[in-house]
């Protein structure tokens, strides 16, 4: 008991529990070390006043990306310990905390709605699901959402964040990788558009597979993009890293990815990269393509 609980009287405490200040209230940027309040972050779509763009939970990526209302997908169900793998931990316990944490199943989720009046398939990695790694409920899950594109003939867009492949399935999480590949195969023979955004971080085999095959690669700022570590690879060659080795703009200045777009602007620029691919005018061009209304049409007498 500290000095505080000493001299606060009976009862008072019993007032102000710890339900009325949650621990996330104020949060840290990790460029500035600002502390910066919840539901200011919130209403800057979790990018810090420094530009620091958060990690966010797929609830949160499809309320910034769709239009409005949206329409969630089940992902299909896997085994979910094939190999009975244990370390430390069993893969079980370790499923079971990561689906306490986040509540849902696994690193992906599926949403369709409209991207500035364009139906889309969006498909969500969350890193905060076991650092979003590949495993076979992740593949079945991209595999969904192309289906899911491919019946409806939509596009699809999906938003990468993962550590890599899941190691507690072995060989099974790397079939994932040629998989994944087809399915984009199919969506690239049916004619529809694969758009990929790039967010933080994306690495290992996410990035050797269906993180690099889309049409257009967008990237949001600051973020962390390529295939090993750079500490990794500093080890390796035993040289020190070129400044924001891997990160976005230097992709975008290398030509690994196409454009480098903050958060607030990604609706806008993926809704008219989906017109252009799509070959759906805007409601602008639309409107001015569209045909006069009867009562105005010329009269002249000259029609056949």
């Amino acid at each position: 008991m500290n000095w505080l609980s000493k001299i606060t009287p009976p009862g008072v405490s019993k007032i102000f529990s710890k339900r009325d200040t949650p621990e996330n209230l104020w949060v840290k940027c990790p460029i500035s070390e600002e502390m910066v309040f919840h539901k200011d972050l919130e209403a800057g779509m979790f990018v810090t006043p420094a530009g620091h763009h958060m990690r966010i939970a797929p609830a949160w990526r499809f309320q910034f990306t769709f239009d409005g209302d949206y329409t969630e997908i089940d992902v299909p169900d896997v085994p979910r310990d094939p190999l009975k793998f244990k370390d430390d931990k069993t893969y079980v316990s370790r499923l079971a905390a990561a689906r306490k944490k986040t509540g849902r199943d696994d690193a992906m989720a599926i949403g369709v709605g409209e991207i500035q009046g364009v139906e889309t398939v969006v498909l969500v990695q969350n890193f905060a699901f076991m650092g979003g790694s590949l495993g076979m409920a992740a593949g079945e899950g991209f595999i969904k959402a192309a289906e899911t594109a491919y019946e409806r003939k939509l596009p699809l867009v999906v938003f990468t964040a993962a550590g890599g492949a899941r190691m507690q399935e072995g060989a099974l999480s790397l079939m994932q990788m040629p998989r994944t590949t087809l399915a984009i195969d199919m969506l690239n023979e049916a004619g529809l558009p694969y758009i990929v955004v790039l967010t933080d971080p994306t690495t290992g085999g996410v990035t050797a597979s269906y993180a690099m095959l889309g049409d257009v690669h967008i990237a949001e700022p600051g973020a962390l993009i390529g295939f090993a570590g750079p500490r990794v690879i500093e080890q390796t060659i035993r040289e020190k890293l070129p400044e924001g080795f891997q990160r976005s703009e230097y992709l975008l200045e290398k030509g690994m990815v196409d454009k480098v777009v903050h958060r607030r602007e990604l609706p806008a620029t993926l809704g008219r990269l989906l017109r252009v691919m799509s070959k759906r005018p805007s409601a602008t061009v639309r409107d001015e393509l569209a045909p006069p209304p009867i009562d105005h049409v010329p009269t002249d007498g000259g029609g056949h």
